[in-house]
């Protein structure tokens, strides 16, 4: 049985001990040196802009990037890091953590969906894969090898499966044999989340959900990190990984993405371990 995470003062612990070592890729290895970084801005409504950060950029100028990327609204919005409200500093921000804006009340609508950029800004698309694994652990070896087994069968044309129970979209992603390695669940299809496939919707990203204590978004993070906190496989958690990833089978309720835009989604791996 997984460890529980239900108090909302631990969402930033659970934040930091998704992300609390830098990633060690050869990205990074280069951009640490100069104070860059790179993070993941996710909007209520489930888009996810990747850009990077220099050492001394803050809040606004994230915001006021996004908002030219994606074209969405930044009046009266919050940038936030687990239950870490950012302003001007952000040297608490790690190589590749996701960051969450958030709009009050009286700015919000009951959609705002992903606009496709144009011109100068369709840079802004990620361009580094269809997967790729977020935060840096010697736990997440044996993950780094099933992704590479399903990106191979993605360019062969094996494409996921939806899963059908649940409340949430899940989605089983496969290897060259056809055989399920993996479970993907995007956080903007949780219930009650913008993209939810199975019309359990009606909140943002960010808002309590199912359970006051666990905001809707969250769940994906909360399983990354109680993987992480399972030391020694004591509880028996499954291998599971915070992953940015693109797909045209992931669910859209508003508008639509173009192909190359990525989400943020929790994977478990192990489905024929």
């Amino acid at each position: 049985m997984s460890r529980k995470l239900d108090s909302p003062v631990q969402t930033q612990q659970m934040a930091v001990a998704v992300f609390k070592n830098p990633v060690g890729s050869e990205y990074h290895h280069g951009n640490d040196r100069t104070g860059k970084r790179r993070v993941f801005v996710q909007t209520e409504s489930g888009c996810v802009l990747g850009m990077e950060l220099d050492r001394n950029d803050n809040a606004h100028m994230v915001k006021r990037r996004l908002q030219i990327a994606l074209n969405v609204p930044i009046e009266e919005s919050s940038l936030t890091f687990g239950d870490m409200v950012l302003k001007n500093d952000l040297s608490a921000i790690r190589n590749d953590s996701p960051l969450l804006l958030t709009r009050n009340l009286m700015h919000r609508s009951s959609s705002t969906p992903c606009l496709s950029p144009s011109g100068r800004d369709i840079q802004n698309k990620d361009k580094s894969g269809p997967i790729e694994i977020l935060g840096n652990s010697s736990s997440f070896l044996r993950t780094k090898e099933v992704v590479k087994e399903i990106v191979k069968a993605l360019k062969n044309g094996v494409d996921p499966i939806r899963v059908n129970g649940g409340l949430g979209g899940a989605y089983y992603f496969r290897n060259s044999r056809g055989e399920s390695v993996a479970i993907v669940k995007p956080t903007d299809e949780e219930p009650f989340a913008p993209n939810n496939p199975k019309g359990f919707v009606g909140k943002v990203l960010g808002q309590p959900g199912l359970k006051r204590s666990v905001r809707v978004g969250e769940t994906g993070f909360r399983e990354v990190a109680a993987y992480l906190l399972d030391y020694d496989h004591f509880a028996n958690v499954p291998p599971t990984a915070l992953v940015k990833i693109t797909h045209s089978i992931f669910n859209v309720n508003d508008g639509h993405r173009d192909k190359g835009w990525v989400l943020l989604a929790s994977f478990e791996k192990g489905l024929e371990d």
